[in-house]
């Protein structure tokens, strides 16, 4: 547990862990409130972003 905590210890090691999960909580707000205003995502959209995110041409030229 020593190689995750670091120098800090473990207190410092459980509050990254706390912001991170208040982080996805936020963002699943965020989600939530724009699935209620805009509807559902398109998971085509998505995967559309994500390849031209990740420079996929392929799958971005495909999309377009």
């Amino acid at each position: 547990m020593k190689q995750r905590t670091g120098r800090r210890g473990m207190s410092a090691y459980v509050e990254a862990l706390i912001q991170r999960e208040l982080e996805r909580e936020r963002l699943r707000e965020l989600i939530a409130a724009a699935e209620a205003e805009h509807g559902p995502v398109d998971p085509r959209a998505v995967d559309t972003k994500r390849a031209l995110l990740r420079g996929d041409a392929a799958s971005s030229a495909d999309a377009a």
